[in-house]
C-alpha cells in the first residue's frame, strides 16, 4: 500500500511531455499560455486532443504550485 501512495505522489515524473510545447503554441498565436488554456478549456471541440490534455495539465500544475506556495 505504501508503494502505491508513493507512486501516486510521483505521477508527474511518469508523464511523457515536451517542456514548453504548450507555451510555444500560445506564442505562435500571439497570446499567453494562460489565455490559451482558457480558450481551450472553454471550447475543447475546437482543438485537438493533445492540446486539450496540455491545457488540463497546465491547469493542474498551476493549481499545485499555488497550493505549495500557500504552505
Amino acid at each position: 500500500m505504501a508503494n502505491k501512495k508513493q507512486k501516486d505522489k510521483k505521477w508527474i515524473q511518469g508523464m511523457d511531455m515536451k517542456e514548453g510545447a504548450f507555451t510555444a503554441k500560445a506564442k505562435r498565436r500571439g497570446i499567453t499560455s494562460a489565455q490559451l488554456q482558457e480558450n481551450v478549456l472553454s471550447d475543447p471541440s475546437k482543438y485537438d486532443e493533445k492540446t486539450v490534455k496540455q491545457a488540463r495539465l497546465r491547469k493542474t500544475l498551476v493549481g499545485l504550485k499555488k497550493q505549495k506556495n500557500k504552505k
